[in-house]
């Protein structure tokens, strides 16, 4: 790509606060002139710290920031060609319209080149006139649609119009960037709707670069040219809204973009794949045996008799949305959403068919957690900010403890394992949550949660070195909860650390 099409460049930028709070890590992102970019994510996953690094308004910890190739990492918010406008529009009450949107003109100096009476050319710094103010305001007022509202009070307005001075007021510095936190957040769903598409419209009217911050899918798949997927501070995926849509490069994309079904699936041959107990062709490649996640798009699942489908289960529920039904479909211990414009009884059973390119597959990420842990004085094991009771025979076959809790090997060799270090592994169905703090071994918040057809997939993740334990529930828990993690001594799998001579 050639660097001349790129206005920012983002490369290697992290952002830490209070010299532990990782809030933004590993982000390079190039942004072409004149796109419309979008971030995406929940909250809390560093998008918002991203826009207000671009703007000047927080420093990166390490990594650069270019504009047009030069690095504007330390320069002062003043001294970019970038404008912000918030989700609360910080309009100034006591100001009409009209001087809302002069207000920052009025401040503005610019250079102008004059030639005095010996030949000699000058610059010199000179505020805006006032027919240049008024000019620059009204070319405002008509991008935004609202000629004729100059002398209104702000308070009078309503909340879209609110907006769009908010709009005017920082396009009416001429920004090469527009940077957008959120701002269609405090308007109601039909506004919200409206005011997507005519910033779109100003966007193609303008021809400057918006960057724009939200965490509803909806608002990115209809406005951006390039979604920007963020989820605790690094971005999943890049693309356009068709390819995040149609090609989500993780579970946490597809769950996020949209409605998803998604299940533990195994490759059973070439382009075949098992899942919800039956075989589906497929167009990803993977190796047989393989363990994958799948993705299967509501949209993509088509209903039929039983005696068609691919799949057969009984609808548990179906619910009007406007432009179809969303249908719940249990399928032995699975359910299956389906969006059909055809209703189906409740009760009544129904086939069900998926083809090849309805069916996603992505590498399964999460399978086993891995940790570094330590033996304690008391033979039990720390890892992920959490102490266990765990078995330390395992270590050294044939070995036991001794009634002072020696580990004695098959040797007859007597051994004190505190600080031993040792590899850690536990699987993710071997994890169980608890709302009794004091029951576990450690203890954390939820932080993620996506639906797997029959179970849930929780992320819990620690206060003090924020830690991960990944693990299966068939129970609903709610993200943020926080619970107690109790693993069975049984089920923690040790081994000795090797060294880098091997031994």
């Amino acid at each position: 790509m050639d660097k001349n099409e790129n206005i920012i460049e983002l490369i290697d930028v992290r952002k830490v606060f209070d010299g532990d709070t990782v809030a933004v890590e590993s982000f390079n992102l190039q942004v072409k002139k004149g796109e419309f970019v979008t971030f995406l994510g929940p909250s809390g996953c560093g998008k918002t710290t991203t826009l207000r690094m671009i703007a000047g308004f927080e420093l990166p910890t390490s990594g650069k920031i270019l504009l047009n190739g030069e690095d504007i990492s330390k320069l002062p918010p003043n001294k970019r060609p970038v404008n912000t406008v918030f989700q609360k529009y910080a309009l100034f009450p006591h100001l009409n319209v009209y001087e809302n949107i002069a207000f920052g003109l009025r401040l503005k100096k610019i250079e102008n080149t004059y030639v005095n009476k010996n030949g000699e050319t000058y610059v010199k710094r000179e505020k805006l006139t006032k027919s240049e103010i008024d000019k620059k305001v009204r070319k405002a007022l008509e991008i935004v649609d609202l000629e004729g509202f100059e002398k209104r009070g702000v308070s009078t307005l309503s909340g879209g119009q609110q907006q769009r001075i908010a709009i005017a007021r920082a396009i009416v510095n001429e920004p090469e960037i527009l940077l957008l936190d959120e701002p269609l957040g405090a308007l109601d769903l039909k506004m919200r709707k409206e005011m997507q598409i005519e910033l779109k419209k100003m966007h193609k009217k303008l021809g400057i670069t918006f960057i724009y911050v939200t965490h509803d899918q909806e608002e990115a798949l209809t406005m951006s040219d390039k979604v920007v997927v963020i989820n605790d501070g690094e971005i999943q995926q890049t693309g356009t809204p068709t390819e995040i849509y149609n090609e989500p490069i993780n579970t946490f994309v597809a769950d996020f973009i949209g409605e998803s079904n998604i299940f533990n699936g195994t490759l059973v041959g070439k382009l075949k794949v098992k899942f919800c107990g039956a075989t589906f062709n497929c167009l990803d490649d993977y190796e047989i045996n393989q363990l994958v996640d799948v993705v299967v798009r509501p949209e993509d699942i088509k209903i039929c008799t039983p005696e068609e489908g691919q799949l057969k289960g009984r609808v548990i529920s179906s619910v009007f949305k406007g432009v179809h039904y969303e249908i719940t479909v249990g399928i032995g211990k699975f359910e299956i959403i389906i969006h059909s414009t055809t209703d189906a009884p409740v009760g009544g059973i129904i086939g069900l068919r998926i083809e090849p390119d309805g069916i996603h597959l992505m590498e399964k990420v999460y399978t086993v957690n891995k940790y570094d842990g330590v033996i304690t004085k008391t033979n039990k094991v720390e890892f992920g900010d959490g102490e266990f009771e765990c078995d330390v025979t395992c270590l050294y076959a044939g070995s036991h403890l001794d009634e002072e809790g020696y580990l004695v090997t098959a040797q007859g060799e007597k051994l004190d394992l505190t600080g031993t270090e040792v590899d850690v592994e536990v699987d993710t169905h071997d994890i169980m949550m608890s709302d009794d703090l004091s029951s576990g071994g450690a203890q954390g918040n939820i932080i993620s949660m996506i639906y797997k057809g029959d179970h849930y997939r929780y992320i819990v993740r620690t206060e003090d070195n924020e830690e991960d334990y990944v693990l299966s529930c068939p129970d609903m828990w709610n993200t943020g909860d926080l619970v107690g993690i109790i693993i069975p001594k049984e089920k923690i799998k040790l081994s000795l650390k090797v060294t880098e001579d091997g031994k």
